[in-house]
């Protein structure tokens, strides 16, 4: 699973980092960013779709890797 979050649509809420912080950091302004290259490393998938699924703008796009 790979995560990406799309900076037009973040507005700097927070949540995705507040829940997992392995897997999310900050910019400078608060806004959020993916940590790394943005794979999710196994064992915090559940963590990476629950972060998507509390973004209120539904800034965080997150694909299956083959």
């Amino acid at each position: 699973m790979k995560l990406q979050i799309d900076s037009t649509r973040c507005q700097g809420h927070g949540r995705c980092y507040d829940i997992a912080p392995e897997l999310f950091t900050e910019d400078d302004e608060g806004y959020g960013q993916v940590a790394g290259d943005g794979s999710v490393p196994p064992g915090r998938e559940h963590a990476a779709r629950l972060a998507v699924a509390n973004c209120p703008e539904q800034a965080i796009d997150f694909r299956q890797e083959a």
